[in-house]
């Protein structure tokens, strides 16, 4: 797809402080494209860059191939949605709907027509004549929405706009940003450190860490094969064990991790025998079982540490005799007794399960490690 933005070896510095290190990567057209991270990883001033309310220390930020880098935001064909939304209130919903033409000198039939059809999507046609105070706040965040793409930016950049909602109406409006974006077709760069958002909004996902871009991908590639100890432990849930490679064979390694041999894939880390690496399991791909599971499975013995009731499925926390912790969710349907706190069990995946990271540039515990997840 065509390139909207470019970031090209972007470098932003406050002080001594880098808040954005060498970040260089595309964003295509039509593309909702996510910047996923922890608070101070440096994703809302790389949208701040693109935005134009901030310029970045080294490198270049190009709009359709144009270099923008010192344009001011005025003159970017971008708009922005905050957190805040910042509805005049006084106007009605087709008023601030209508700002961004009128204060344009687009004519008044041609807007009559953008805010139609705006209001129309984001399906708000029979709120035009409400005041902002007399909506819900998912109704306040849409306005924003059609507010900011009437002009039609090439860009719509989103920082974390459903911070502000209870927890239904985000997982409500993650799905209507998505159709939102779909039928409009604009580019659509939203920030937020939500990992169920970016995973179910996303096209692409860049996740970012302490300033630097760890990994850019799909959110299956990202959730199935990340390149990192922090891209792993930060989407989603993972059992991250250190371990060594005792034999390589292709695509797939025997490690030594949490007081045994497990099989694993190498998706994304050439390991090689005797490195040093972190073996990754997710805990929806462990299996628990009172039986032993059958020889082709990677599986180790274990004892029940804890149960927790999470709705449709219940997160077993577990200790192999290594004293490493795993993590297993077990669905209603699964066929085990009532566990307790220190019964014994087996715990069993297959090899694709598995997969073999890096290891970790910080010496966490494998129980802070999948914490963090």
């Amino acid at each position: 797809m065509r390139a909207v933005i470019e970031i090209d070896h972007v470098t932003k510095r406050f002080g001594d402080f880098v808040a954005v290190n060498d970040a260089t990567f595309e964003i295509g057209e039509g593309e909702f494209f996510s910047m996923l991270g922890p608070s101070g990883c440096g994703k809302t001033t790389t949208l701040r860059m693109i935005a134009g309310f901030e310029q970045p220390t080294q490198g270049a930020i190009r709009l359709e191939g144009v270099d923008v880098s010192r344009v001011p935001p005025y003159k970017r064909n971008v708009n922005t949605v905050f957190q805040q939304y910042a509805l005049f209130p006084h106007m009605s919903v087709w008023d601030n709907v209508a700002f961004g033409p009128r204060s344009r000198k687009v004519p008044k039939v041609e807007t009559a027509r953008r805010v139609d059809e705006l209001l129309e999507v984001v399906r708000l046609t029979e709120f035009a004549k409400r005041r902002p105070a007399q909506l819900s706040g998912g109704q306040q965040q849409r306005v924003a929405l059609a507010r900011a793409l009437v002009n039609f930016p090439k860009a719509l950049l989103l920082d974390e706009p459903l911070g502000a909602l209870d927890l239904k109406l985000r997982q409500v409006m993650q799905f209507e940003l998505k159709r939102i974006q779909r039928e409009v077709g604009i580019t659509f760069i939203y920030v937020t450190h939500d990992q169920e958002e970016a995973l179910t909004m996303s096209d692409r996902i860049a996740v970012m860490n302490a300033g630097d871009v760890e990994q850019i991908g799909t959110p299956t590639s990202i959730y199935d094969a990340p390149e990192t100890v922090f891209v792993a432990g930060f989407i989603g849930q993972a059992n991250l064990w250190p371990g060594r490679v005792v034999n390589r064979d292709g695509a797939h390694a025997v490690v030594v991790a949490a007081g045994a041999e497990l099989l694993a894939e190498c998706r994304t880390f050439d390991a090689r025998p005797s490195a040093d690496v972190t073996l990754m399991v997710r805990p929806e791909r462990v299996m628990v079982s009172l039986d032993e599971p059958a020889a082709e499975l990677s599986r180790m013995r274990a004892t029940v540490r804890d149960l927790t009731f999470q709705g449709p499925l219940v997160r077993l926390t577990m200790a192999t005799p290594a004293e490493e912790p795993v993590v297993a969710n077990v669905g209603h349907d699964a066929d085990l007794p009532l566990l307790r706190p220190g019964d014994p069990v087996w715990v069993s995946w297959s090899r694709d399960a598995a997969c073999v990271l890096p290891p970790a540039d910080v010496p966490l515990t494998a129980a802070e490690l999948i914490e963090e997840g």
